[in-house]
């Protein structure tokens, strides 16, 4: 085993503060990885918060992961010592299971899922997994990524849970060149929504509560800004959308967005809500035969799929910088929506 330093939750109420871990010898499949940067989302404050009531304490967050790799196990083929590597939400799952076989490994149904970066059983040293607010983590090669050269590293991170949690269901829905999609909500999940969506090809629709945010949708790829409080500009798009990606996190109307939906569309649900939404028209969906969706991250393969897209298409996440320290504030500013569009902090200032 060996120490590293990290920040931590003790309880639902109490400020994250230094907290020492041990991190697992490296094993003959595993990475070392030195941490640079670790970008924090919603999820993190939920956890911590206990909000969803799962959480296990001493809880270290963080599943947006980037670093170089310092030392690699004896088996190891994919990684070598000084790469670039990530770790997203997974570590591990069953790898037996049919969704596993299939590549989908966050649909794991082993009897205990897959393996959360944070506050899951480690089947390795029989405590709690910790996350990347910290200064090293060990993984499986399996489950470690490769990580594009030529991106900012910073703002690389939050592609890990951000950005796959947007391009699965893009994908996975086909959407294309030729396809008008629907982004609802502007924030870590939505801005990276615009981004792939428009790298996709397709003609994409911003849907902000926030009349502020058209002129920033527009910058980040969005063919139009619609408020969708405004019933005018909401009733103009009806029946129109082949696919509405919904991030928003809160209890909202869905059925405004569906009526949105050509025959056949879908809308899919990648935010998760603090409070059940109200539940939809179920005449909305039958008379176009329009589906509500929902989609999980995505697998290892699909995940490594979306980093090199980015690559490809030099698309990072919109990021705002902080010191670990600054932690707390962070987590009260996104609250508030207060951050344009996602916190990733340097880990050297753990040190």
């Amino acid at each position: 085993m060996v120490k590293a330093s990290s920040y931590a939750a003790q309880s639902a109420e109490s400020p994250l503060g230094p907290f020492e871990i041990q991190r697992r010898d490296v094993k003959e499949h595993d990475v070392r990885i030195d941490i640079l940067y670790c970008g924090v989302c919603h999820s993190d404050l939920h956890t911590v918060r206990n909000e969803w009531g799962n959480a296990v304490y001493p809880v270290v967050p963080g599943h947006e992961i980037v670093g170089r790799v310092s030392e690699v196990g004896s088996q190891v083929t994919k990684f070598k010592v000084g790469q670039l590597a990530g770790v997203g939400c997974m570590v591990d799952s069953c790898r037996t299971c049919a969704a596993c076989k299939e590549g989908l490994e966050q649909y794991c149904e082993g009897p205990e899922s897959f393996t959360q970066t944070y506050n899951s059983p480690d089947k390795h040293t029989g405590g709690l997994t910790f996350g990347g607010y910290s200064s090293s983590i060990v993984a499986d090669e399996a489950f470690t990524l490769r990580i594009p050269e030529n991106l900012e590293l910073a703002g690389v991170a939050p592609l890990l849970c951000a950005g796959i949690t947007t391009y699965s269901p893009l994908r996975h829905w086909n959407v294309q060149k030729g396809h008008k999609v629907g982004i609802v909500g502007l924030g870590g999940l939505g801005h990276m929504g615009v981004k792939i969506a428009a790298a996709l090809g397709a003609h994409v629709v911003l849907f902000t509560t926030s009349p502020g945010k058209i002129e920033d949708g527009k910058r980040l790829g969005a063919h139009e800004v619609v408020v969708s409080k405004d019933p005018d500009q909401m009733s103009a798009h009806a029946n129109s959308f082949d696919f509405i990606l919904n991030t928003v996190a809160a209890s909202h109307d869905l059925d405004q967005f569906v009526a949105l939906l050509k025959r056949d569309g879908t809308m899919t649900l990648v935010g998760a809500p603090e409070h059940p939404h109200p539940s939809p028209s179920v005449m909305n969906m039958i008379f176009k035969r329009r589906s509500l969706a929902g989609s999980l991250i995505g697998g290892v393969a699909e995940t490594q799929e979306m980093l090199d897209f980015c690559g490809k298409h030099g698309i990072t996440s919109d990021i705002e910088m902080i010191r670990i320290d600054q932690i707390n504030e962070a987590y009260e500013r996104m609250l508030k929506s207060d951050v344009k569009y996602r916190f990733v902090i340097d880990m050297a200032s753990l040190n």
